[in-house]
């Protein structure tokens, strides 16, 4: 018997929770989980996407993207808390070993790049939407392990980072987000 991918059970606007329980799917816990969902297959996007002299970036993002599955299921099921303050430390450490490889900014940059660098930019912005909707969650209907919070809002500092890195691995300079005004 082959298993169908589609149910109609959410033909209505409605979506079964893992207790069973339907819900809109427009509540805050199901916004949360898909933007999340939504992080999680765009850095598929950006690891399919990897520049040459950034193949070694692949790993770390795979494992990310399996930190979003345990967030996920941290936002699911109530009681479980896999992330927790060591996956945070773990991305803030990153964050410390690769700042000293990239230049600092003194202002603000473009976000883009070359492709493995935009992409992880890109990422970011997700990350910052994903964590305003899991606050939304926190505040309006079901309170979250604070190690949640703290992970997706390290999270966008990292892809930040890394994004930067990449474009450094890629030869790529940062652009200002100010034009320098000529003189007359």
């Amino acid at each position: 018997m082959t298993l169908k991918i589609y149910t109609k059970v959410g033909d209505q606007g409605l979506t079964k929770q893992v207790s069973g329980k339907m819900v809109a799917k427009d509540s805050a816990q199901i916004t949360a989980l898909g933007d999340i969902d939504e992080l999680q297959s765009y850095l598929g996007v950006v690891i399919a996407n990897l520049s040459k002299n950034c193949l070694e970036l692949n790993d770390e993002l795979q494992e990310l993207q399996r930190n979003l599955y345990l967030l996920e299921a941290d936002i699911v099921v109530r009681r479980r808390h896999e992330i927790d303050d060591d996956k945070v430390k773990k991305l803030e450490k990153r964050i410390d070993e690769l700042t000293p490889k990239i230049p600092k900014i003194p202002e603000f940059i473009l976000p883009g790049g070359m492709k493995t660098g935009a992409n992880l930019q890109y990422a970011r912005t997700i990350a910052r939407r994903a964590e305003r909707s899991m606050v939304t969650l926190d505040r309006e209907e079901q309170k979250l392990a604070s190690s949640n919070l703290k992970f997706i809002n390290r999270l966008s500092d990292y892809l930040f980072t890394l994004g930067r890195y990449a474009n450094v691995l890629d030869g790529y300079t940062d652009v200002k987000s100010k034009v320098k005004s000529k003189k007359k």
